[in-house]
């Protein structure tokens, strides 16, 4: 017998939700075969067959909450499909019977299944929207509410109740109690500036082709400022360092998480050793594991260990933000909108595609100073890209 327990979720990472099961007591696997999936505040977590054998019995149910090392199922390794029938006796157990009409319908997140269950609704009547028509909690939320029937003019009509109450799930609750730990612990501030994107746009423009060619990828903004990060985390390295009880620790390496946005929300997968990157290969990193993420790919390893965050809320229309630190870091920029504004230059006012940048930085360790001169040399590279050639 093998026991399927939760792995290492990564640093700051203790605890998941078991969010669907792909196999039920009895079943016959294969080596590497998916067995579960589990959900962090940070990455979705496929857990695999060890060895060919048979499900003896599942341990946690989908949307319990379990810590590292918890005993999710049991293995009876080596044993074949033929065996499975003699595995099967504990099949009239509770687990299993929730799982019987799944077979005939679309799986239902636990987070829905709640809700649909305190509305008294069938999921075999909704229709799923998730991947693999999968009922998500929104499909849930507009369940089983009757549309009124047309009235005359002066009559009232039914809107249904203004409010509603909905338990948040045990993800969501993970994910507050994350961003509320990092306020609590950081001594937050956020300081801005602004960028004249002009010279970077130019530099898009006219050599987008031939980097296109040479590194079969578009030249986009985020190699600039990842770059230019990297150039001021070497003149200030407190930005780049973290406190560990009484000590501060200087990270001598530049490990960039990038935000990414998928369907399950932001997630930050990290590019390592930016210094040692080119432009191409700053582009090619965040193109692999952008795409890793849209694919639920991802693993923690690709998820910890970053020195300095970069969050893009400019993506979304964003002009203006204060990010939260993804702790124990001790600084994230936040990239907005490009917006044409009217600008002071030479005595003139022109046009010119602005973005505001915003630095939080855990003021425990780095000063205003420090933070100011950050985002000075940040703009001082993106707005002379030339210096990111020359190392100035």
């Amino acid at each position: 017998m093998t026991d399927i327990v939760v792995p290492a979720l990564g640093e700051s990472v203790t605890e998941a939700i078991v969010a669907d099961w792909k196999v039920s007591v009895g079943d016959a696997v294969k080596k590497d075969q998916l067995l579960v999936e589990l959900e962090t505040d940070k990455v979705s977590l496929e857990i695999s067959a060890p060895s060919d054998g048979v499900i003896s019995s599942i341990v946690a149910a989908e949307g319990d909450e379990v810590e590292i090392g918890a005993l999710l199922a049991v293995l009876e390794e080596g044993a074949s499909a033929s065996a499975a029938p003699k595995a099967a006796a504990p099949e009239p157990t509770p687990e299993p019977a929730k799982k019987a009409p799944a077979e005939d319908g679309p799986k239902t997140m636990p987070s829905a299944a709640r809700v649909l269950a305190e509305k008294g609704v069938d999921p075999a009547s909704v229709t799923g929207t998730g991947k693999g028509g999968r009922i998500t909690k929104g499909d849930a939320l507009g369940a089983g509410s009757v549309p009124a029937a047309p009235a005359a003019p002066t009559a009232p009509v039914a809107i249904g109740p203004r409010e509603e109450r909905v338990r948040m799930s045990r993800l969501r609750q993970t994910i507050a109690k994350r961003l509320k730990e990092a306020q609590n612990t950081a001594a937050m501030l956020t300081t801005f500036n602004e960028v004249d994107m002009s010279a970077i746009m130019a530099s898009r423009a006219k050599y987008k082709d031939l980097f296109a060619k040479k590194h079969g990828i578009k030249l986009g903004f985020m190699s600039f400022f990842v770059k230019a990060c990297v150039m001021a985390l070497k003149d200030v390295p407190e930005v780049n360092a973290q406190i560990d009880g009484t000590d501060i620790i200087y990270k001598n390496h530049y490990d960039i998480g990038v935000a990414v946005g998928t369907d399950k929300g932001l997630v930050v997968p990290v590019v390592r050793d930016c210094d040692t990157l080119s432009m191409g290969g700053v582009e090619l990193g965040i193109a692999a594991l952008a795409k890793k993420a849209r694919d639920g790919k991802l693993s923690m390893d690709d998820m910890q260990g970053a020195t300095f965050t970069i969050t893009n809320g400019g993506v979304y229309g964003s002009l203006m933000s204060t990010p939260i630190l993804n702790v124990p870091q001790s600084g994230i920029l936040g990239m907005h909108a490009i917006k044409e504004r009217p600008m002071a230059v030479g005595g003139e006012v022109v046009i010119r595609p602005m973005m505001y940048l915003a630095l939080s930085y855990d003021h425990r360790v780095v000063d205003g100073k420090g933070a100011v001169t950050f985002l000075v040399r940040v703009k001082e590279c993106l707005e002379d890209p030339e210096r990111l050639l020359f190392d100035l």
